[in-house]
This record gives structure tokens, C-alpha cells and sequence, in this order.
């Protein structure tokens, strides 16, 4: 407490204990330096081919040295913030803001419709007062399966609000409560039955109407708006369809808002699916928010946005009042812009088989971007100042913001105007000749257009917030397949390549707006892509070598070998303490250096192609979405953590090649040192490229599940006979210009 009383309402601790990590980096330089010194005095005489090969090596070694010292300003100094609710209610409680809830979604059939309106329940059921809610569905599908799932969605509501605040029920999403409370609690069995059974009706209705793709006849008769399908073209050719339920609005002068089963007020909840007409670009999520932002500000106007992803579903009703703590302290938070919760999965593996839980990422790095200067804004989960993502600068001099001036503005205006101006402002010519994507919203032309916004705002001089609670804020949906893990990870990298190469590398744009350490933090994300070349000649020049009978690296016997041994031995023994401390398991750790493996040689090689195509003029921005819907069989095998291949694609003819082509190096020289040790009395290539050896059998441990998916599996999960004949002939020709060129 301050001498005049203040009492804030959050706090910021540094994290302790840092002496381990300031000594494992600084004998990491050193021991990078050896490895420099190394290459540089021991650089090849002769001519030829082991010269480019030291020179490649070398290359790639300088690269993976200068990306470790960018990603220790991701380590070094992380903070945790700390909020303080009940302060927040004694103080603000008649005043609090209105909160706008986006959530968005793309294609019925990959975004199941069930899911979604799991999370449009779990927005609705905010530990809040129910009329500063407004939930806004985004459907930019334009799906009438959509439409009449959040009609089912809000019948539901009227049930499913009162029972989750009568019982202080926890998660506020019906799915995942039910999923984890699979006996009825003693003290209000009959309730959670009567409620379960109701969500179960309700999911039976919508999973039937998403199997046939049609709405029932009933019900198309019962709501006037399903006429709007009936005149609409396409999913990408449809005008403006917007539809209010439970609508907490004043029409013509009186209150129109619906009540729950107990008599209590209700969220608004608002359908929109924008314009879309052939020739209009429509600037896919980014598009569908910036019309969002448009649309909300007409009938709500809350000064605080949250948006999620269709699959992020709250998982802790208090984590509006959490986010509110930043925002409304009286001397802290006048310079925040956007407050970001952490992103997990709630369908991953004890071992999380895909890496999808991204652990070190949530706990560590964006803890110390806030030290920095704020995490990245990464496009779910996050709270934000509206006037912020419009376009505000920050100013030092301007007041504190009155919350109880905001909290009590209202938007009047008569329903037909209403409708037909919100309309108009979703149109997909509305934002023809205006600053909407450049300097207002979400920017356009990139396909993380969540990490591009984010940087822009940090640049006009605001701050953002890492804040993870102890129950966790938001779960979402991880891919259960490699294939779109990968594709998840290509479209990531392809965008944050994307922003290093255009005028908005932080490097660049960020300079004099923010701090060094912050624009270094950027780059540890936008250059993902770049990895990918070091990465591929690292896991391919040794075995080509190897089988040529060449060396790259010292001898066994030489002191060099130390440096290398040491910066290998203390970089992973630090990454698994790392992982372990944050929660994970040794064998989710060799799960998570397996994934990174793949991602560097198959997503970061299709992201970096991509973005320099787009760059050259050659391409557009492109935006595939991950299917969230498996069938059973998938499923049982992705829940017994058995990778799943089962698709003819380039990245897994990528991957079999080169676990193929070090096993065939690694058994040509274990068979050709057994001959020289019993025909010749001779140590062979054992002791000269015994590092390169153990390169090598690492990679091919690592590979085992493509192994078995080659050789081993039947099942529909396994790699496809066309994707193994493939990686043979490749593995077969760069065999035959090894021995060719020795």
C-alpha cells in the first residue's frame, strides 16, 4: 500500500532463481566461441568438395549460434503478473465496462458447429453482470448449419446460465463440465441430470443437422431469418446476414432483452456473416474482425474487446475480472493495450504427441517478452482497449480513463436503422478507400495477422500483458494429426517470415518506438522459417559425408571435441529442465525436440518458400484452416499416441527421406567398421567421425515413429506405399552421387 492508500490492482514479481541460467549461457558462448574458433583455424587446404562442405557446415553452425543468442532475450528475465479481483470489485463493481466477445469461425465442416457454440456458451457464462456481455458470432462460412446451431445455443442458454451460477459451476463450458463430471454431484443430481440431458438433446440436434448439411423443415418455418438462405448464392457469395438473440438493445425506445429460466438478464448474442462477393477480397480473420469491430460499436460499444478462436472455449469464469485488473488500475495500467492469456489445448496427450501444447512458449518466453515490453498478440484469448485496435496512439499527457463515464454509455437507435447501418458497415465494399486493415483494426496481407497488429500497436508506444492464472483462462482444440500439426505450423511460420521481410520488421519499423530487447524478441518468432535451411543441411551433409568418407567435425581425440560435446550435452540438459519445470514429461520432451525437427525441415521449408514467393510478387496470402473434426479410428490412435501419417504429401516424403538416408549412412559405416576391426585390424572411420556418427544415430533415434509407420504399422495411420517408393529413389540418388563423387 502506497502512503496515500493505493492499493493496485495487480502486481509484477520477477522470477528468482536465475543464477543456473546466467551460468549456463555464459559457458554456452564460450563454448560456442571454441566451436567458431574451430572452423576457423582448422578451414581446409585442398580444393574440392570437403571444402564446400566445411564452408556449408560452417554456415549453418553460425546461423543456429546468432538464432540461440536472439532466443536468450526470450530466457533471461521473465516476470509474473499477479491480479487482485477483490480489490477490483470494491472499487468498481457498479461501474465495470461493458465487455464485446468475438468469437469466430470459417467452415461448418472443418469447425464442427457443436464445438463452437460450446465456446459461445462458455463466453455467455461469464462470472459478469449478464448485460455488459455481448457474445458476436462470426460465421464467415455463411452457414445456415451455423445459424441454427446458435439458435439452438440460445434456447439452451436460458437453462444451462442458472445452473452454472446457482452451483458456481466451473468450467463454464457445458462440453468440457460434462466431460469431467461424469457422476451426477451429490446435493444437485437432479438438476445436473435434467441439464445434461437438455445438452445432450441440443448437441444430438446440431451434430444431426451438421451430418445431413440441411436445417430441419420445423425450423426454418420458425425463424424468419433462414429466409436469407434461400436468396443467397454461396458460402462466398451471399450478402450481409444479421440476426440479434436475447438482444439487449434499446428498440424503439424500450428494453428488448429476453431472460433466463430464473428471470435473469441475458448476454447479448448477435449472428453476423459478413458481405462476401467474387472480385472482393475479404481479407479472411482479419477481414471478419475489423467487420466485427464495425458492427459491435453500433450496438454495444463496449470499450473492452475479447476475441477467441471458434474452438477456444473458456475454462475460468473470472478471467474477464482478471483481464479488467490491468486495465483499470489507477497508475499502472494507463499504458496497456491488450492483455494476453496463454493458448492449451485440452485434447493433447499425457506426453503431448504433436508438441501442441506449446508449454515453454506459454510459461517462459512470453513471460519475459512482458519483461521486454509485452508478448505478442497471438489471436485468441485476448483482451483489448477497443479504442486501441482502432488505431490510438499512446499520449502520456491524456487523463485516466473514466470508466464510469464508459461503463455508462449506451447505443440508442431504432431496430431497422440499427440492422441496415450494421449492414452496410459489413459490406465487402465498406472499407473501400478507408484506413480499415492499414491503420485501423486488424492488418491485411499477412497470415499472422494477429503477430503484425500486435506489433503495429506496440510500435504507436502501448505495452501488452502476459498473464497465466493458476485455472488456466481458455482451452482449445490441438491438431491430432502430423499432417495438420504441420500445416498449422507452415501457415505460422510463412506469416511471421512474412513480417521480417516486409517493412515491418521489428528490427526496422520498431526503431525508436521500442525496446531493443523487445524487437529481438520478434525476430525469435518471424524467423522460424529461416531455420529451416541450417536444419536441412545440418540432418543431410553429415550422412553424405559420412558416406563419402569425409569429416566434418574433430576427432574423438582431439580437445576440440569438447566444445562440441559440452554445447550439445548442456543445450538439451537445460531444454529438458526447462520443459520438466514447466510441467512437462521426459518423454513429452522427446516428443517436443521430435516435432521441432519436422517443423524445421517440411513447415519452416514451405513457410520460407512462401513468403519469399509472396514477397517476389509470385503469390497471395493464403489462410487454411485446421480441421478441428477426426474420425474414431484417428482418434484411438492419436489417444494412444501413435503418430498419424496415412496422407500421400511431400512434407512426409520430405521426412522418410531423410530418416532413410542417415539409417543407410549410419549402417554403411557401422558394416564398414566391423570389416576393417576383423578383416584389416583397423579402427576404420570410427575414430575420425565419431561425432558425426553420433549426429546421425540421433537423428535416426528420433525418426523411429517414421520407421515404424514404413515398415512396421498397417494400420490406415501408416506412411503410404507411394510416399516410401518415393523416399527410396530419392534416398537411392543421393546415394549413388555420394559414392559417385568419392
Amino acid at each position: 500500500m502506497g502512503s496515500d492508500g493505493y492499493l493496485p490492482l495487480f502486481e509484477t514479481r520477477v522470477a528468482k532463481g536465475r543464477l543456473l541460467y546466467w551460468l549456463y549461457a555464459v559457458s554456452m558462448v564460450v563454448g560456442l566461441i571454441s566451436i567458431s574458433v574451430y572452423r576457423w583455424t582448422h578451414f581446409p587446404s585442398e580444393t574440392g568438395l570437403r571444402r564446400w562442405g566445411w564452408i556449408g557446415i560452417s554456415m549453418a553452425e553460425l546461423w543456429f549460434i546468432f538464432y540461440w543468442l536472439i532466443t536468450q532475450t526470450l530466457r533471461h528475465r521473465p516476470v509474473y503478473r499477479y491480479a487482485f479481483k477483490d480489490r477490483l470489485s470494491e472499487r468498481y463493481e457498479e461501474v465495470l465496462p461493458g465487455v464485446d466477445m468475438f468469437v469466430c469461425t470459417a467452415d461448418a465442416e472443418k469447425e464442427p458447429p457443436a464445438m463452437v457454440m460450446n465456446t459461445v456458451l462458455s463466453m455467455m457464462a461469464y462470472d459478469y453482470p449478464p448485460e455488459k456481455l455481448h457474445v458476436y458470432l462470426s460465421d464467415d462460412g455463411g452457414s445456415e448449419v451455423m445459424f441454427y446451431a446458435l439458435l439452438e445455443a440460445s434456447r439452451f442458454a436460458g437453462r444451462w446460465l442458472p445452473f452454472r451460477r446457482r452451483f458456481r459451476i466451473e468450467p463454464p463450458a457445458p462440453t468440457a463440465y460434462f466431460s469431467s463430471s461424469v457422476e451426477a454431484p451429490i446435493g444437485f443430481s437432479k438438476e445436473w441430470r435434467e441439464i445434461k440431458k437438455l445438452y445432450e438433446e441440443m448437441k444430438d440436434r446440431i451434430d444431426e443437422c451438421t451430418k445431413v448439411g440441411r436445417v430441419p423443415d420445423e425450423a426454418r418455418r420458425m425463424h424468419r431469418a433462414f429466409e436469407e438462405w434461400d436468396i443467397s448464392i454461396s458460402s462466398r457469395d451471399h450478402r450481409t446476414i444479421l440476426e440479434f438473440f436475447d438482444a439487449q438493445i434499446v428498440i424503439d425506445g424500450r428494453d428488448a432483452n429476453t431472460v433466463d429460466f430464473e428471470g435473469m438478464s441475458m448476454p447479448t448474442l448477435v449472428y453476423l456473416a459478413r458481405e462476401k462477393r467474387p472480385g472482393h477480397q475479404h481479407n479472411f480473420k482479419a477481414g471478419a474482425m475489423n467487420a466485427l469491430i464495425r458492427v459491435s460499436e453500433r450496438i454495444s460499444n463496449s470499450p473492452i474487446i475479447l476475441n477467441v478462436d471458434c474452438d477456444q472455449y473458456s475454462n475460468n469464469s473470472e478471467s474477464i475480472r482478471n483481464a479488467l485488473c490491468f486495465f483499470m488500475d489507477e497508475e499502472q495500467s494507463r499504458s496497456i493495450a491488450y492483455v494476453q492469456f496463454p493458448q492449451y489445448c485440452d485434447n493433447v496427450t499425457k506426453n503431448d504427441l504433436y508438441g501442441s501444447d506449446i508449454k515453454v512458449i506459454n510459461e517462459v518466453e512470453h513471460q519475459t517478452a512482458d519483461a521486454n515490453g509485452g508478448p505478442l498478440y497471438i489471436g485468441s484469448g485476448c483482451f483489448h482497449r477497443r479504442d486501441v485496435l482502432c488505431g490510438k496512439k499512446f499520449d502520456a499527457n491524456e487523463p485516466s480513463v473514466d470508466w464510469k463515464e464508459l461503463s455508462a454509455r449506451k447505443v440508442e437507435e431504432s431496430a431497422e436503422i440499427l440492422v441496415q447501418t450494421c449492414k452496410i458497415l459489413a459490406s465487402c465494399t465498406y472499407e473501400e478507400n478507408t484506413s480499415w486493415g492499414n491503420k485501423m483494426g486488424l492488418k491485411y496481407g499477412c497470415s499472422v495477422e494477429d503477430v503484425i497488429t500486435g506489433l503495429s500497436i506496440q510500435c504507436r508506444g502501448w505495452r501488452s500483458v502476459s498473464y497465466n492464472t493458476e485455472r488456466r483462462a481458455f482451452y482449445g482444440v490441438a491438431p491430432t494429426t502430423l499432417m495438420e500439426t504441420l500445416i498449422q505450423h507452415t501457415r505460422w511460420s510463412n506469416g511471421n517470415f512474412q513480417i521480417f521481410l516486409s517493412k515491418y520488421n521489428s528490427l526496422v519499423y520498431g526503431h525508436g518506438k521500442m525496446p531493443l530487447k523487445l524487437r529481438l524478441s520478434y525476430c525469435c518468432y518471424n524467423l522460424w522459417a529461416a531455420n529451416c535451411l541450417a536444419t536441412l543441411y545440418y540432418v543431410l551433409a553429415p550422412p553424405f559425408y559420412l558416406l563419402n568418407g569425409g569429416a566434418l567435425f574433430p576427432q574423438l581425440s582431439s580437445r576440440w571435441v569438447l566444445a562440441y560435446m559440452y554445447v550439445f550435452m548442456a543445450k538439451y540438459a537445460y531444454s529438458l529442465g526447462e520443459f520438466v519445470w514447466v510441467g512437462g514429461t521426459m518423454k513429452g520432451w522427446c516428443n517436443e525436440q521430435r516435432i521441432w525437427l519436422y517443423k524445421r525441415v517440411t513447415s519452416y521449408l514451405y513457410g520460407f518458400h512462401g513468403a519469399v514467393m509472396k514477397v517476389l510478387g509470385f503469390s497471395e496470402v493464403s489462410f487454411v484452416i485446421t480441421a478441428k473434426r477426426f474420425d474414431d479410428d484417428e482418434g484411438e490412435r492419436y489417444r494412444k499416441e501413435m503418430m498419424e501419417f496415412g496422407v500421400d504429401s511431400t512434407m512426409f516424403v520430405v521426412l522418410a527421406a531423410i530418416a532413410l538416408f542417415n539409417l543407410l549412412a549410419l549402417v554403411s559405416v557401422v558394416c564398414k567398421n566391423i570389416f576393417f576391426f576383423f578383416m584389416v585390424n583397423s579402427a576404420g572411420d570410427a575414430e575420425i567421425c565419431v561425432l558425426q556418427v553420433m549426429l546421425i544415430g540421433m537423428i535416426v533415434g528420433i525418426n523411429l515413429p517414421v520407421f515404424e509407420g514404413m515398415f512396421v504399422r498397417k494400420d490406415k495411420g501408416c506412411i503410404p506405399a507411394s510416399v516410401m517408393y518415393k523416399a527410396i529413389a530419392i534416398v537411392g540418388l543421393a546415394y549413388l552421387s555420394a559414392i559417385m563423387v568419392n
